[in-house]
């Protein structure tokens, strides 16, 4: 068995065991998503509409991030529209900045891996750059839409007739909770998904200018601002979605 194959078990017996049929749920979500993931190469290799194809392929993964990710429908359905609302706010941020950054295709440390192949593959590289920026951002705004959803929901349990505007000021109160532990994780994950890198700029004494204006790490550091700010928005449009839910659900009533 090679090692991947040994992780994963562990991994699936580790989620089954601790989480039971929802750890089995996420499990799934997960092999769901790495199959969506591998579509939207194979879709963009055969020439489809790079965005278009991302796009799509991005409102699937948070509804089947989020709609297996728990059972309560108020939960699911607010932290869905919740973060299709982020997505559609950083993707109109995205796109100006990736085309003002230019950090799009291969930098120089990649040149001695890329020697003798063609770069000519038929693809804006540009195109591909904004896709990959969405992709990556969506774990952590379905992650924070559930955690805010999720805390809502439970705040109602105990108090159904919460007012709206006391609703949303515990919705901010949950979010600024889940903020710091969120930036950490995205933070020491690209830190320590590059520390090779960082310590080859070391040893190549790069000056702080090429340091900060290096492709590779200009372009890892912008997918972390964006997802950054794509946690924050989480916060507000999430429970705001909640708020007009439950005034809609409260009117009907």
């Amino acid at each position: 068995m090679s090692t991947i194959f040994v992780l994963v078990l562990i991994l699936f017996i580790a989620m089954v065991l601790v989480g039971g049929l929802q750890g089995l749920k996420s499990f799934l979500s997960l092999a769901i998503n790495f199959v969506l993931i591998f579509l939207t190469v194979v879709l963009i290799g055969l020439n489809f509409p790079i965005l278009g194809v991302t796009l799509l392929n991005a409102v699937i993964i948070l509804a089947v991030t989020i709609y297996l990710g728990d059972d309560n429908p108020l939960t699911t359905e607010t932290a869905f529209y919740g973060s299709v609302l982020v997505m559609v706010l950083i993707v109109l941020l995205i796109v100006p900045i990736e085309h003002w950054a230019v950090v799009q295709g291969f930098g120089n440390e990649n040149t001695e891996d890329l020697e003798g192949m063609s770069l000519l593959v038929g693809i804006k590289f540009l195109d591909v750059s904004i896709a990959t920026t969405i992709l990556s951002s969506l774990g952590a705004i379905a992650e924070a839409a559930i955690a805010i959803a999720a805390g809502l929901g439970e705040i109602l349990s105990q108090n159904p007739d919460l007012p709206s505007a006391r609703l949303f000021k515990d919705g901010i109160s949950v979010g600024k909770q889940i903020i710091g532990t969120t930036f950490n994780t995205l933070f020491f994950g690209f830190f320590g998904g590059f520390l090779g890198l960082f310590i080859w700029f070391e040893r190549l004494n790069y000056t702080w200018g090429e340091f900060i204006n290096n492709k590779i790490f200009v372009s890892e550091l912008l997918m972390i601002l964006i997802s950054f700010i794509g946690v924050i928005l989480t916060i507000p449009v999430t429970t705001w979605v909640m708020e007009v839910k439950v005034r809609r659900k409260r009117a009907k009533d």
